[in-house]
C-alpha cells in the first residue's frame, strides 16, 4: 500500500483509507474489518462525532488499542446532538469544538486526535474563531493537524487561505467531477484532498448494472444517462471498481480515497481493485464519457 502525503503536513496516509461510517456496529465484525485493513498497510481510518452518534468512534478506538500509534486517526467535529432529543443542529462555535474534541477523545480512547476536520461549514461562521481554536488545540497537542470535510468553494476559499489546515475531505469520483476545477488551488494552500464517495455508492464497482436498479439518478445523472455512461466505461474498461480509484488518485492533489467497508468481503473487493489499478493508465474514455461539471451554488 503506498503512501502520499497529507499536504505540506508530516503526515503520509494510505492510498486507500478506511471509512467508519459504514462499519459494523457489531465490535467483533468491524474488529476484523479494521484487522484486515490494518495488515494491508491501510493506516488511516476516518470517523466522525455524529457518526451513530459517537459509537462509531468508540468502537474504532477499542479496536485499536495498542495499535493506536500505527494508525493516523481522522475524526470531525461540529453537528452537534443532545441525548434524547432526535436530531441535530450545526454548532462551530469555539467553545463546543473544545467540548467536542475532548469527547471524542474520551471515546476514542486517545489522548490526540491526528487530524480533526470540521464536519461542514457556511460562509456566516465565526472563521476566524474557528481558525484560532484549531490552532489552539494543535499547539497544545490535542491534534496534530486540522481541516475541513466540505463541498463549498466559498467555504474554502475563507477556510484555507487563513489557516494552516492540511485535509479538505471532498465527494469527488468519476461521476461527480465537480472538484476538479479546485484541486490547484487546494494544493496551493498546503493542503491535500482526502475524497469520499469515490465509488459513487456502488455504481462504479463491477455490481454497477445491480445497482443501478436500485438508483433513479446519480448528482445530475438520470438513470438513462446513468445507463449510457456505465455501460461505456465497462466496454473501456475491465474493472470498474479499478478505475474509480485510479480515477481519483491520477490527481496529485488527491491524497487518498476514503472507502468504506461494512464486511470483510467488501474491503477485499477495494483491495482487490486497488492492486489491479496500476494497469490502469489511460483515462481518455473516463474523461469523455463523464461530465466535467462546476459547482455552480456557493462559489
Amino acid at each position: 500500500m503506498k503512501k502520499r502525503q497529507l499536504g505540506s503536513s508530516e503526515l503520509f496516509i494510505s492510498e486507500i483509507s478506511l471509512g467508519g461510517m459504514s462499519l459494523s456496529t457489531d465490535k467483533k465484525k468491524a474488529a476484523e474489518i479494521v484487522a484486515m485493513a490494518l495488515d494491508a498497510g491501510i493506516n488511516y481510518i476516518d470517523t466522525a462525532d455524529l457518526y451513530d452518534f459517537g459509537s462509531n468512534e468508540e468502537i474504532i478506538g477499542a479496536i485499536l488499542g495498542k495499535r493506536r500509534q500505527d494508525v493516523i486517526v481522522a475524526t470531525k467535529v461540529g453537528n452537534r446532538w443532545t441525548e434524547g432529543v432526535e436530531g441535530w443542529h450545526w454548532d462551530a462555535s469555539p467553545s463546543y469544538i473544545k467540548e467536542a474534541l475532548h469527547a471524542s477523545l474520551k471515546r476514542l480512547g486517545t489522548d490526540y486526535i491526528d487530524v480533526y476536520q470540521l464536519h461542514g461549514g457556511t460562509i456566516e461562521d465565526d472563521w476566524d474563531g474557528i481558525i484560532d481554536t484549531f490552532e489552539e488545540l494543535k499547539k497544545n497537542g490535542l491534534i496534530r493537524e486540522y481541516g475541513i470535510s466540505s463541498i463549498r468553494p466559498n467555504v474554502l476559499k475563507r477556510f484555507l487561505p487563513a489557516s494552516s489546515a492540511k485535509s479538505v475531505m471532498m465527494q469527488y469520483s468519476a461521476l461527480d467531477r465537480r472538484p476538479e476545477e479546485w484541486l490547484d488551488f487546494i494544493a496551493s494552500e498546503g493542503a491535500s484532498v482526502v475524497t469520499r464517495g469515490t465509488i459513487a455508492k456502488g455504481l462504479l464497482t463491477n455490481s454497477w448494472k445491480e445497482r443501478l436498479q436500485r438508483v433513479n439518478r446519480f448528482n445530475t445523472y438520470t438513470a438513462d444517462e446513468l445507463t449510457a455512461v456505465l455501460t461505456g466505461l465497462s466496454s473501456h474498461y475491465d474493472d470498474l471498481h479499478a478505475l474509480a480509484i485510479a480515477f481519483n488518485l491520477k490527481e496529485p492533489t488527491i491524497a487518498s480515497t476514503v472507502i468504506g467497508a461494512s464486511s470483510q468481503e467488501q474491503l477485499a473487493q477495494t483491495l482487490a481493485a486497488y492492486e489491479k489499478m496500476a494497469s490502469i493508465i489511460d483515462f481518455k474514455a473516463a474523461n469523455e464519457l463523464t461530465k466535467a461539471e462546476h459547482y455552480m451554488e456557493h462559489r
